[in-house]
Parts: C-alpha cells; sequence; structure tokens
C-alpha cells in the first residue's frame, strides 16, 4: 500500500487515532539484502543503526505528529495496513513507531 501514499495525506493508527500528516515517502527495495544505494536526500530517517538500515530497505512514510512538541514518527511501509481516500491507516499504534532522534 505504501505507493499509493502521498504527501500531506492523514495517518491514522491502529486504535483509530489520528497521529498526524504524512510529510515524506521513500519507498525501498523489500529484496534488497543492505540499504546501500537506498540513501535519501536530507539524511533521511534520522537515525542511526539496524532501525534506520530497515527503513531503507523496506520504504517508510515521515509523520509529522500531530503537538507543539512531539517527534516526528517513522511508519516502515510493512505497517501500513491501507489506504482510503486521503488516510493512511496503519496496522499498529502510534506507540509503536520509531521517532526522529534529532
Amino acid at each position: 500500500p505504501i505507493r499509493f501514499v502521498q504527501e500531506g495525506m492523514r495517518v491514522v493508527d491502529a486504535s483509530g487515532q489520528q497521529i498526524g500528516k504524512v510529510e515524506l515517502v521513500k519507498l525501498g527495495d523489500p529484496d534488497a539484502v543492505t540499504a546501500r544505494g537506498q540513501e535519501t536526500v536530507g539524511g533521511e530517517p534520522r537515525m542511526s543503526g539496524e532501525p534506520r538500515e530497515l527503513l531503507l530497505r523496506l520504504g517508510f512514510v515521515k509523520v509529522d505528529r500531530k503537538g507543539l512538541l512531539r517527534p516526528d514518527a517513522y511508519v516502515a511501509a510493512d505497517q501500513i495496513d491501507r489506504v482510503e481516500g486521503d488516510t493512511v491507516h496503519l496496522s499498529v499504534t502510534d506507540q509503536d513507531l520509531l521517532s526522529d532522534e534529532t
């Protein structure tokens, strides 16, 4: 379903809570052994180690979370349940998402 996601769409978690809006979509290559060649402009996702490698390989959506001081969140492609209209529905809750380290 990640191929149907567009910037500006609403993002809703598995409990039905609106998390925020899509800020960035990065398609990945799930069949790749490593994330080599999957780098993004701006250094997204802003984290290190294994979680970053996984997001780059699978593909991800960066979500601008609602709330003044809430860090942005990253949704792995396999955490997207479906896309309906202008809404991305996740298969996980907000608490299960990786956050921006900046």
